[in-house]
């Protein structure tokens, strides 16, 4: 990618395409980017490190940009260690360097890297305190709980840069980068991000007023064109609002009967122009059916009856969704037994300990197969959930 971003500031970070597993569950077949970022305008400032498994190549990048000058102050936005790895080396290869961060990192600083005397290295900011180098200034925002508590953001008023953490990040190694921005954001944001839409919500407003034109996140694409779309896109997201009128089915099954009552309901629903969405769960990406269920305004869940409980499978979803803050949604339940179905009352259990979630009557009951007086009660339900 062009390393350029403006007359003052280089993109320093590297692709990993051979890692399979982000944060270790997270399936990520374009790879991942590590963003990192040299302001050089007076003084050489550094946004952030990467991951150790591309420190190396990093280092490389930020020695090539800084062309021989010495680096005067790092930025650590977000301690997570897939962006801190090399804080220690970094401080240690520029002994006048100093370190940049909130007050809520010091303590993790210590945590991550006990052996490393942090206490006159480092300079702490609070909201709205500022940085200034230059004619450049950067302004830093507190950003706790997106997504981690000592997390800051910053803003660079000469070049109008919003240097935004890991918020507006998105799955994907830059040089496999497609137009398709919201795929993998979305993902992300319900993944990575999701449970803490308050938060998120917070941040927003906290820099509604700056004039931003370029968005430098931690991971994914340097965004210039039509902010307002992404930007609009977090509101909806952080909001809990559903992105997409429509209905989306998640169903499990031992012996196939379960989701062939699921599909049935598709085609249904199809049949009354509704937009539908479906995934077997059993073998999709769950992360791609949480932020499925996050995109869509109603959703069905279809699981049998296991062991006189749910389908693990339908039970693990449950738990996600419940972590991740799910809420705000029209819910319609199918089950199944062969001889004493439990999945509806299961699901129903689970839902209810989150917000504002509307289960939609009838539930469906099979008993063992599809019959049909079974498609009598599936209509009822398709025609419940228009």
């Amino acid at each position: 990618m062009n390393t350029s971003i403006s007359k003052t500031i280089q993109y320093v970070g590297v692709d990993d395409l051979d890692i399979d597993l982000f944060e270790n569950q997270y399936i990520v077949p374009e790879g991942m980017a590590y963003n990192s970022y040299l302001i050089t305008a007076g003084k050489t400032v550094l946004m952030d490190t990467v991951d150790a498994r591309k420190s190396a190549e990093w280092e490389a990048n930020v020695t090539k940009a800084l062309d021989g000058r010495k680096l005067d102050y790092l930025v650590v936005l977000h301690v997570e260690p897939d962006h801190s790895a090399n804080i220690v080396n970094i401080l240690t290869k520029y002994p006048e360097c100093q370190c940049i961060c909130s007050e809520r990192a010091v303590p993790l600083l210590n945590q991550f890297f006990p052996t490393f005397d942090f206490s006159s290295r480092i300079t702490t900011k609070k909201d709205g305190e500022t940085l200034e180098f230059g004619s450049h200034k950067l302004t830093f925002f507190t950003a706790a709980m997106v997504h981690w508590p000592e997390v800051l953001v910053a803003y660079e008023s000469m070049e109008k840069v919003f240097f935004s953490a890991d918020a507006f990040g998105k799955f994907g190694a830059l040089q496999n980068e497609t137009d398709d921005w919201a795929c993998e954001a979305r993902r992300y944001y319900f993944n990575i991000v999701g449970k803490y839409g308050v938060q998120v919500q917070s941040l927003l407003k906290k820099v509604a007023g700056l004039d931003i034109q370029t968005i430098c996140a931690l991971h994914g694409p340097i965004l210039k064109e039509n902010l307002s779309y992404y930007i609009n896109l977090y509101d909806t997201w952080s909001s809990y609002r559903a992105e997409t009128e429509g209905v989306f089915v998640a169903h499990s099954s031992l012996h196939g009967n379960t989701s062939k009552a699921a599909l049935a309901l598709v085609d249904m629903l199809r049949a009354e122009g509704l937009k539908v969405a479906e995934s077997d769960i059993c073998r999709a990406d769950l992360a791609e059916v949480i932020e499925d269920a996050f995109r869509y305004d109603r959703i069905v869940f279809a699981a049998p009856t296991y062991d006189g409980g749910l389908m693990p499978i339908m039970e693990t979803l449950l738990a996600h969704l419940k972590a991740k803050g799910y809420r705000n949604k029209r819910v319609g339940l199918i089950e199944n037994g062969s001889w004493a179905p439990q999945s509806a009352r299961l699901m129903r259990a689970a839902l209810e300990t989150m917000k504002d979630i509307t289960i939609v009557e009838p539930v469906v009951t099979l008993r063992s197969t599809m019959k049909e007086s079974d498609k009598e009660a599936l209509a009822a339900l398709a025609n419940a959930l228009k």
